[in-house]
């Protein structure tokens, strides 16, 4: 057996997240069914996280015992042959068979993305957040400072997690509007890791921020209270992209 990892991009949309559940298609299922038809026998995958239903990646990272070797630059045709349009093997590599995809994560870089055109874009309904108006770009930036570091975390985590503990340490938080689009802005989270719904909580306090709701200098207040209804709202899973994960 060689270990490969492999960096998947896939469009959540349609599954119910990435790990595999009965109640409906996921992305580690239809990985394991191309793999296991590239293979000719049984292929278990382990993803390095869970995404949310909805919710995509660019740069989501998995790995598994392949039975024979292929060459590495070949496993992302192969498997790719066997996938739907919404997911795709972009690159391979073999590993030392103790590398873990999921225990040797160093990190990880989500990015959430508001749309805030004059009128809702149904081209970008399935990767963006539309928010009606303008929203103060700069109390956004200046709110986003206050999470780096080491802190509890249980304001901005959902009911419903199985965590041990609520502390995590945040490297940065940055927004800005994208290079790509100008209506569109990115809310950029860098971790070592998350709680359960925390990248879309941050967003949506930082959305409450740009409208007003909440003032930039609350945010070390609402950290410090440890109460989930002090921040703001979960926004919905579409705006969310798992961009990078790191060893």
């Amino acid at each position: 057996m060689e270990r490969v990892f492999i960096v998947t991009e896939y469009d959540g949309t349609d599954y119910v997240g990435y790990q595999y559940q009965d109640n409906g298609p996921s992305v580690q299922g239809e990985l394991q069914n191309a793999l296991t038809q590239v293979y000719k026998e049984e292929i278990k995958v382990t993803g390095c996280s869970r995404t949310d239903a909805g919710v995509h990646a660019r740069g989501h990272v998995s790995h598994f015992d392949a039975p024979f070797h292929i060459d590495a630059d070949r496993i992302p045709y192969a498997v790719n042959a066997f996938l739907p349009e919404n997911i795709a093997v972009k690159s391979a590599y073999y590993v030392s068979e103790e590398k873990s995809a999921r225990f040797d994560t160093k990190g990880k870089r989500y990015c959430y993305r508001l749309y805030t055109g004059r009128t809702r874009s149904p081209l970008l309904s399935r990767y963006a957040y539309y928010v009606a108006g303008n929203l103060d770009l700069a109390k956004m930036q200046s709110a986003a400072e206050y999470f780096a570091g080491e802190h509890d975390f249980a304001s901005f985590c959902a009911s419903g997690g199985s965590q041990i503990t609520t502390i995590r340490r945040i490297h940065e938080v940055l927004v800005a509007r994208s290079e790509q689009n100008p209506n569109i802005i990115e809310i950029t989270v860098s971790g070592e890791a998350f709680l359960y719904n925390m990248v879309r909580i941050i967003a949506g306090t930082l959305l409450d921020v740009g409208q007003g709701r909440i003032l930039p200098e609350a945010i070390p207040t609402i950290i410090n209270s440890c109460d989930r209804r002090r921040a703001g709202r979960t926004l919905p899973p579409s705006g969310l992209t798992l961009e990078e994960v790191f060893y």
